[in-house]
C-alpha cells in the first residue's frame, strides 16, 4: 500500500522544537508572573532589589578579587581596593541603628560604633565592635548586624538591677550576679536592698535564694551582711537584726522558723533590737537596757 505524504506538513523535528518552544515561552510567561506577584508580596522595591543583588554581586567579585591576590601574594592591598570600590558603589555606612537601650547611656554606645561611620561594609568588623560593647558595665549582651546598603544595627541586652553593694569607698549598683554596674550618690540607695561583707559579690544569688524562701520577710529586709565569708545578718526596716547560722540548708530552716514567729509572736517591731539564730536549738533575744524582758521575751518565742 503506498503511502501519502501531505504537502506543507511539518517534519517530525520541527514540529518538536515548535513544541518546546510553545512550553517555554509558557513557562517563561509563568515565571514572570510568579515574579510579579513576589514583587507585588514582598517590601522591597524594585530598585532596592536590584542594590541589593548588585550589593551580592559586588560582595562576590570583592571576595574573587581578594582570593586571587592572596594567591598573588597582595592579600591587603587588593582587600582594600575591593572594599574601597563597593563604598563608592553606596555600600558604606551611613547609619547606626540602637535597639534595647533602657538604663544604659546611650551616648556611651554611639561613642563605639560612630567610629566605623563612612566605612566600606567589608571592612566593618562586627566581632570587634561586639566585644568592644560588651565592656560597658550595663551590657550583658549585644548583637551586630549590617542592614544593607548603609547600615549597622546594634540590638543590646542590659542587665537588670538588683541590689546595691556597699564597700570602704562608697555604693554601687550591682545585678544578680554581683556584676557592679555604676557608682551611686549615698542618698541614691534609699528603699534598695544593700548588701556588704567580704565577698559578697559572689553570694548576691544566694542571699535572694534564701529571701525567696520566706516572702513574708523579703520586704522587710534592707540590709544583707556576709559575715567572715560563711553566713548572714539580716537587717529589718525596723533596725532590728536576725544572725542566721552557717550553710545554706541551716539558713534556710532558720529563716523559715523566725518567719513563723514573726507571724505568730509580731517579732518584728517589738522592743527586742537582735535575734541570734545561730545556734538552731534556741534563738537569743538582745532587748537594750532591759535584761528582764529579754529573758521574757526569749521564754515567749521558746514557748511558741
Amino acid at each position: 500500500m503506498a503511502e501519502t505524504i501531505r504537502r506543507g506538513a511539518k517534519p517530525v523535528r520541527r514540529q518538536g522544537r515548535a513544541a518546546g518552544g510553545r512550553k517555554g515561552a509558557q513557562r517563561r510567561s509563568a515565571g514572570g508572573a510568579v515574579m510579579d506577584a513576589a514583587m507585588r508580596v514582598l517590601p522591597f522595591t524594585e530598585r532596592q532589589l536590584q542594590r541589593f543583588f548588585l550589593g551580592l554581586i559586588l560582595l562576590a567579585v570583592a571576595a574573587a578579587a581578594l582570593f586571587a591576590a592572596t594567591l598573588a601574594g597582595l592579600p591587603q592591598q587588593a582587600g582594600a581596593q575591593a572594599a574601597d570600590a563597593i563604598g563608592e558603589a553606596g555600600y558604606e555606612v551611613r547609619r547606626v541603628e540602637v535597639r534595647g537601650i533602657e538604663r544604659l547611656d546611650e551616648l556611651a554606645v554611639y561613642e563605639r560604633v560612630l567610629g566605623v561611620r563612612d566605612r566600606a561594609m567589608p571592612l566593618v568588623s562586627l566581632s570587634a565592635l561586639r566585644s568592644s560593647l560588651l565592656e560597658l558595665s550595663w551590657v550583658r549582651d549585644a548583637r551586630v548586624s549590617r542592614q544593607l546598603p548603609d547600615t549597622i544595627v546594634v540590638d543590646i541586652v542590659e542587665r537588670e538591677p538588683h541590689a546595691v553593694l556597699r564597700t570602704a569607698g562608697g555604693l554601687a549598683l550591682i545585678d544578680k550576679t554581683g556584676h557592679v554596674l555604676e557608682a551611686l550618690a549615698p542618698g541614691a540607695a534609699r528603699g534598695a536592698l544593700v548588701v556588704s561583707g567580704e565577698g559578697v559579690t559572689e553570694q548576691v544569688d544566694r542571699l535572694a535564694a534564701l529571701l525567696s524562701a520566706a516572702p513574708a520577710l523579703r520586704e522587710q529586709v534592707v540590709e544583707a551582711e556576709w559575715v567572715g565569708n560563711r553566713r548572714w545578718n539580716l537587717t529589718f526596716t525596723t533596725g532590728q537584726v536576725l544572725a542566721l547560722p552557717e550553710g545554706e540548708e541551716r539558713s534556710r530552716s532558720a529563716i523559715l522558723s523566725f518567719a513563723r514567729l514573726d507571724g505568730s509572736n509580731g517579732l518584728i517591731g517589738g522592743q527586742v533590737a537582735s535575734f541570734d539564730m545561730r545556734n538552731p536549738e534556741r534563738m537569743y533575744l538582745r532587748v537594750p537596757g532591759s535584761a528582764a524582758a529579754a529573758a521574757a521575751a526569749r521564754e515567749k518565742a521558746e514557748d511558741s
